[in-house]
């Protein structure tokens, strides 16, 4: 069994890098350091970003079926080392072994799926005077910031497109969950030529320091809506490129002819899956009156059945929330509620025992302006609401600064592409939720976020457009 439990370092220009200095890394379930990770330095990150901006050059006219093969061989590198990568990855997060499996083989499948996409190129003039064509062109070095709830497949989501256009990358993960990654960019030290993924760790200045650093061409940025704006508001001093995959409030509509007993269990995982810690979990439960009284006792009842704890013990299905800051915000969510006067008909009382638990909770229709309905928990506490007629319901699910997703359960498939056809998210499931793809643009509406992810849409994402013409005669 591969085991990945010591010596972290970075990855700058192929080699390992110690940091200038250290922090320690939590086990959510324990609140205990079992680790330290290196801190990088602003000197170290120039260090790295010259790096990568020495192996542009090469790696930008790299034939693109070359760059194909080595993404496509990340996959295989992620799926050897899966045992060590999965059980460090459930001790720095939280999440079961199963969900940091597929974590780690999520990103494996869209290095391998993306691969296969090709750039465009556009004769938009051939005439006996002229032709002309557009191509698409790397943009240089790209930043990559990775969030904490899924360190190794949203890494990738923007590791791979921007490797595949032939820009350099230099990839940061959360302080929270850095270790993962760190060993993914050792491991993939001569898989890919010196330089052309850097792999770099640090506190929360490291991100600032990246989104204005001259040397960075493009900033790709997974997180909340309000650090969102503020990588926005850094990268415009230098009109960097960028792309923000940012918060998100789902809405779920349910309509009165599901077949209750049938949906309960997939309308529980759409909002509690990773202990709600999901961009793009259910985070408002709209569910019709005929159907509302029976639907809440079965996510009750379901809700019982489901074992909460430390992910690396057998049988644990939910693990703890990632960390204090949004552990602590979770409760203060939980206190309003219960401020408020909220009914709680599941959940709401945390045990003072080490460990950033939160209990499954459920709120018996609160008021649509409530901060639990308004606000993005990323937590285990879900708000059902009741409505009587679509119109009603479309409205509220629209009533929102965010757009990332949505989704529709109804028998009528047809009925429920057009109520989905009139929710302004991203994304809309019908009868099901969270499912994305390497092959289909991912990205948000409103303040969920700003470009896409996925597809011919996110790898044109990093990407110049470049026009020739050839005057002819």
């Amino acid at each position: 069994m591969t085991t990945f439990d010591s010596d972290f370092t970075m990855t700058i220009g192929g080699k390992a890098v110690a940091g200038a200095a250290s922090f320690p890394v939590l086990n959510p379930a324990t609140e205990q350091a079992f680790a330290q990770a290196p801190d990088c330095s602003p000197e170290q990150l120039d260090q790295a970003v010259a790096a990568a901006r020495a192996a542009f050059p090469a790696w930008a006219v790299t034939p693109y079926a070359d760059r194909q093969k080595l993404v496509a061989s990340i996959a295989g590198v992620l799926a050897a080392n899966l045992d060590g990568l999965h059980r460090l990855l459930t001790r720095e997060q939280g999440k079961t072994h199963v969900n940091a499996q597929g974590d780690v083989m999520g990103g494996a499948h869209w290095c391998q799926q993306a691969a296969t996409l090709e750039l465009p190129v556009t004769v938009v003039e051939d005439t006996p005077e002229r032709y002309g064509e557009t191509r698409h062109v790397p943009i240089g070095v790209v930043g990559a910031i990775a969030p904490w709830n899924f360190p190794v497949i949203l890494a990738f989501f923007k590791v791979a497109p921007a490797l595949l256009a032939g820009n350099t990358v230099v990839l940061k993960p959360s302080p929270f969950t850095p270790l993962t990654t760190l060993k993914i960019g050792e491991i993939l030290r001569g898989v890919l030529p010196d330089g052309v993924l850097n792999v770099v760790t640090g506190g929360d200045m490291l991100g600032p320091w990246m989104t204005s650093h001259p040397g960075i061409d493009k900033i790709s940025f997974t997180g909340s809506t309000q650090t969102g704006r503020k990588v926005m508001a850094s990268a415009a001093a230098s009109l960097k490129r960028v792309t923000l995959e940012l918060g998100g409030n789902d809405a779920a509509i349910v309509l009165p002819d599901v077949d209750v007993a049938d949906v309960a269990e997939k309308l529980f995982w759409a909002a509690f899956g990773n202990t709600g810690q999901i961009c793009i979990a259910t985070k408002r439960m709209y569910v019709h009156k005929d159907i509302y009284e029976p639907l809440k006792a079965a996510l009750v009842d379901y809700a019982k059945t489901v074992k909460i704890g430390d992910g690396a013990e057998q049988g644990t299905q939910l693990g703890p929330i990632q960390n204090r800051p949004q552990y602590e915000r979770v409760l203060d969510l939980i206190a309003d509620a219960k401020a408020k006067g909220y009914d709680f008909i599941l959940g709401g009382d945390v045990a003072d025992a080490p460990g950033y638990f939160v209990p499954i909770s459920i709120i018996d229709n609160p008021p649509e302006g409530s901060r639990i309905v308004q606000e993005e928990q990323f937590g285990p506490v879900l708000p059902l609401l009741k409505f009587d007629n679509i119109e009603d319901a479309i409205s509220r699910a629209n009533a929102s600064e965010y757009g990332l997703g949505a989704s529709v359960w109804s028998a009528d498939t047809a009925k429920a592409l057009e109520i989905g056809s009139r929710l302004q998210t991203g994304t809309v499931w019908i009868n099901e939720t969270q499912h994305l793809s390497p092959l289909a643009a991912f990205g948000g509406h409103k303040q969920s976020g700003l470009g896409s992810e996925g597809a011919l849409e996110g790898l044109l994402e990093y990407t110049n457009a470049q026009t020739t013409f050839v005057k002819r005669g």
